[in-house]
């Protein structure tokens, strides 16, 4: 990985087609050379948009290592774009060896995080309606009413 000397910046869309714009500008500007994408996330919408490109390498970046790092060295503390893209270059050119390439996760791995994430929702479910019904009851029958 050789970081280039000039820098520069963009924001792009978040709609599919102007992802695929953005990185048909990467590679026709680097051709297939690799090119590192650093990220906020370890899933979602925009690393699998990003992982169907060969030549891209993607680092996702715990969002707490970013903020600790700001709030380390930016004395202002300030969140925004612009610096946490730099603050992810800093770590990623300092800090190769601990920030290791995003590796798809297996199609069972896949599978039982799906599982694990509705039954979470389910399991929030049914304690929120438990919760209506039970405050339900308490405004219906008020412990003050002295009932044995």
């Amino acid at each position: 990985m050789t970081p280039s000397a000039q820098r520069e910046y963009s924001v792009i869309g978040t709609q599919p087609q102007e992802i695929a714009n953005w990185v048909a500008t990467l590679q026709q500007r680097y051709g297939n050379d690799p090119i590192a994408i650093c990220l906020e996330q370890k899933r979602g919408p925009l690393i699998y948009a990003l992982c169907q490109y060969e030549n891209l390498v993607l680092f996702p970046i715990n969002p707490r290592t970013v903020s600790n790092y700001r709030r380390a060295f930016q004395p202002s503390r300030a969140k925004s774009d612009p610096v946490d893209a730099q603050i992810l270059i800093e770590l990623l050119l300092k800090h190769p060896d601990k920030i290791p390439p995003w590796q798809p996760a297996s199609c069972e791995l896949r599978a039982l995080r799906q599982w694990s994430e509705s039954r979470r929702m389910l399991v929030g479910e049914k304690v929120r309606l438990t919760n209506r019904m039970t405050a339900a009851l308490k405004n219906f029958y008020p412990p003050s009413a002295g009932l044995v």
